[in-house]
């Protein structure tokens, strides 16, 4: 989970920290439809629209709404503490009051339940809780107010919809950071200065990289040519897997890989083969980190502050780097770190190579209990949240002349940008993104992308931060849509979740001892026998439980 936060936050800031949701999907600037998102609050500005009578007007009335973010590092800020939920107590009249987890979520939600007390909102992942609540008759279906409110309508599509819908055909879930476009941080970045002092070589193949970190290595004995952040995770052992396999989607994620319309095994992969021998190849001559599967987050940091990496590769180097980018320049205006195009083998096509992806839905949802006692005045603000005013709010903070923006443009999707104060008050900003990470539970990616492409056209290209530039020149355009996999990990009481749990352990055995193979051979033979090994412990079951996942989600995506 401390990952899954660290990708929300590395792109929840503006200038040094930009958010992943300012970092993320695309956004709509067609005409607005016929049922125009209502503006709740007051901006400052006239507005002609008339809430429809049937619909729960907020600020009509103070709105308590309890709220369980379900992860043992998730703390609710104070609600009222910061300018973007200051301003929606004082206009809106709503307070939310967060529930602690203790750091044992697991054991708090089972509290809960058991007691009968749980809050109005449970923020979580899709999957086994969800559905274990939905059975339980403890959540409410949201269909009719989805129908009824204007924002989800107008945001989620139908496919969405059905990827959201539980197995008795009702949706009672509402994703956070939903998109129709890519999103992502995961990529190749190199130090600028050493690239340049070694006359700036073409660096797009692996050849290209393999010759590359041994020119490193040989006149920079104190850096690391390949920093592959926390191996353990997978990190940038998924990137160079990559590299050696077009339409790499699900990357090592469940150990298994599309042949066809069925997932096999991934030690069987020829791409995934090569990427084992290519890592092992680089450990083994010191042209990467010794350390990778042991070292930690703070070390990696450390590295990156001191310019002491040539190239990172990894699932979201932005936020570490854009801080890092910062402080090297206060030195060397020459130094620092950008973003390159990915690694690609030699007669792949590059367009097809993905480091990183998304999904359309992001990772986590929420659901409101059926122990709230108003669940529409609740389900009206999470609608709210979603839409124009309530995206801007949370991410940009409050409307005003003396703010980042100043109400809507006549068709009530247009932000009017002060960017001025984008420009000159970028401290502010940033702490306001800092807490939209634990504030944005229903993130529309795709409005917030396209506002901040929108104001970012009209700032010089100088002023315009780490975060958002390499994000938009790179690597958004390279992460592929992971969307027809979601909801793979069975229940882990299953049959299928208890042979995924042995395969898994199989797993991370074979990958940390593969990295430190002392030859070719021996690589390979750690692949062969882990396949086998899994064989025995019910990996084809688990295969077929991933497929038919797969399948009935390519069915509810019309593909």
């Amino acid at each position: 989970m401390k990952n899954k936060k660290n990708l929300l936050l590395s792109v929840l800031s503006v200038f040094m920290v930009f958010t992943l949701l300012v970092g993320c999907g695309s956004g709509k600037t067609s005409a607005p439809p016929e049922n125009e998102p209502v503006k709740q609050g007051d901006t400052g500005k006239e507005s002609s629209e008339t809430p429809k009578s049937d619909l729960y007007e907020l600020g009509k009335e103070p709105l308590e709404v309890s709220f369980y973010g379900n992860y043992g590092w998730y703390q609710l800020p104070k609600w009222g503490k910061d300018p973007a939920s200051k301003w929606i107590q004082d206009n809106l009249k709503i307070t939310v009051n967060g529930i602690s987890s203790g750091g044992n979520n697991a054991q708090k939600l089972q509290t809960m339940i058991a007691g009968n007390e749980l809050p109005d909102i449970i923020w979580t992942d899709r999957g086994p809780d969800i559905e274990r609540l939905r059975e339980a008759g403890m959540l409410v279906p949201l269909d009719e107010y989805i129908d009824k409110y204007p924002n989800f309508k107008k945001y989620l599509t139908e496919n969405h919809k059905a990827l959201l819908r539980s197995p008795d055909g009702k949706i009672y879930q509402v994703p956070n950071y939903y998109t129709q476009q890519p999103n992502g941080n995961a990529g190749y970045a190199i130090n600028k200065k050493i690239y340049k002092e070694l006359g700036s070589p073409k660096l797009e193949t692996t050849d290209d990289l393999y010759a590359y970190l041994q020119a490193v290595h040989k006149k920079y004995p104190d850096v690391t040519p390949f920093e592959t952040g926390l191996a353990k995770d997978g990190h940038g052992i998924d990137q160079i897997f990559s590299s050696f396999k077009e339409n790499n989607l699900s990357l090592t994620r469940f150990f298994a890989v599309p042949d066809g319309d069925k997932m096999v095994s991934i030690y069987k992969d020829p791409g995934f083969r090569e990427s084992v021998v290519y890592t092992a190849k680089l450990m083994r001559e010191k042209l990467m980190t010794q350390d990778a599967n042991t070292q930690t987050e703070d070390q990696v940091r450390e590295k990156a502050m001191n310019g002491k990496f040539a190239v990172i590769a990894t699932f979201d180097p932005m936020k570490m780097l854009a801080v890092a980018d910062e402080e090297l320049k206060k030195k060397d205006p020459e130094d620092g770190y950008m973003f390159i195009k990915p690694i690609v083998k030699q007669g792949l096509d590059a367009s097809k190579i993905y480091p990183g992806t998304y999904n359309q839905l992001g990772w986590n949802v929420a659901a409101i209990t059926t122990n709230a006692k108003n669940p529409e005045a609740i389900f009206a603000m999470l609608d709210w949240m979603t839409g124009p005013e309530g995206s801007m709010v949370l991410n940009w903070g409050p409307p005003g002349a003396d703010g980042y923006w100043d109400g809507f443009e006549a068709d009530g999707l247009t932000p009017k940008f002060n960017k001025d104060k984008y420009m000159n008050d970028p401290k502010t900003l940033s702490e306001i993104n800092g807490k939209a990470g634990d504030l944005v539970w229903v993130g529309n990616t795709m409005f917030m992308d396209n506002t901040k492409k929108q104001m970012l056209s009209t700032v010089p290209a100088d002023k315009i931060d780490f975060s958002n530039r390499w994000q938009m020149e790179v690597t958004w355009a390279s992460q592929g849509d992971f969307t027809e996999f979601l909801g793979w990990e069975p229940t882990p009481d299953s049959e299928e979740g208890i042979a995924r749990q042995s395969v898994r352990d199989i797993w991370l055995t074979a990958r940390a001892k593969s990295m430190y193979a002392k030859s070719d051979e021996e690589a390979l033979q750690i692949l062969d026998k882990a396949h086998d090994d899994s064989m025995k412990v019910g990996y084809q079951k688990f295969l077929d439980h991933v497929t038919k996942v797969w399948t009935e989600n390519k069915k509810a995506m019309g593909k």
